[in-house]
């Protein structure tokens, strides 16, 4: 199998301002096999894309240590591709232009990058929006643009941010399956933020529960339901019971 995808070895995060110090990020832990989907829940402010950022080589940690492919402190700026919240389209780029930048980001040669870009959008029913500018599309389809842009930009890891956040639910579910179907393709390896526990357990391997800021591991779920996932499997006992159980942790540690 590999060394995993991701290792998180006790990351820290300290915010200085003059000499106050404002601790974001507790030692954490955590691992993304290879070809695994693993989830973040946790309250609101509690640290996740300031993680998420420092793996992605945004920011860096105050302690600890990131090794990705087995890489420890290597630089990383690059290594993932990352889709924050909002699907930042670039308004003035079709659709296909739009799903094409992480490859001009890149220097790929311009011809290689859109044979790659027509290839995916094909393989995931978007070509006849290939022309289309990204205010002629509903929220969803730009949320669908945003991911095949991410994955363009590097398949073998991803790191999402809520990206479904802002939908309404039948979209987001309607995303959920669509990202399922697309990640079986493809075999990325995937860290998710999610403040949705049924979406963490409709599309996790692993749910890492993150306490209120400074955050820490309060417990790592394993979530044990068929692949291919399906919707019908949150109504199964042992998903019904997972959803409760998790939902009374972040509750306790919700600060309102």
């Amino acid at each position: 199998m590999g060394p995993p995808k991701l290792v998180v070895q006790g990351i820290t995060k300290v915010y200085r301002n003059g000499r106050q110090e404002v601790e974001a990020l507790a030692p954490i832990d955590l691992t993304v096999e290879q070809g695994e989907f693993v989830t973040l829940i946790g309250p609101s402010g509690c640290g996740k894309s300031t993680l998420f950022n420092i793996i992605a080589g945004i920011e860096t940690a105050s302690g600890g240590e990131i090794v990705l492919d087995g890489e420890r402190d290597a630089p990383r700026t690059g290594k993932a591709g990352y889709m924050p919240q909002l699907p930042s389209l670039l308004p003035w780029r079709t659709v296909e232009e739009n799903v094409m930048l992480g490859l001009d980001v890149r220097h790929v040669p311009r011809n290689k990058a859109l044979v790659e870009a027509r290839e995916l959008l094909t393989r995931f029913g978007l070509t006849e929006f290939a022309q289309h500018y990204p205010a002629t599309l509903s929220g969803g389809m730009r949320q669908r643009v945003a991911l095949l842009r991410t994955i363009l930009f590097n398949r073998s890891f991803l790191l999402l941010d809520e990206p479904f956040g802002a939908l309404d639910a039948l979209t987001r579910l309607s995303l959920q399956m669509w990202l399922l179907d697309l990640l079986q393709t493809l075999h990325s390896s995937v860290l998710f933020i999610t403040h949705d526990v049924r979406e963490a357990i409709l599309l996790s391997d692993r749910i890492y529960v993150l306490s209120a800021r400074p955050a820490h591991v309060l417990r790592v779920v394993e979530v044990d339901l068929p692949r291919p996932r399906l919707q019908e499997h949150l109504a199964l006992e042992s998903a019904v019971k997972m959803e409760q159980e998790l939902v009374a942790l972040l509750m306790k540690e919700q600060k309102i």
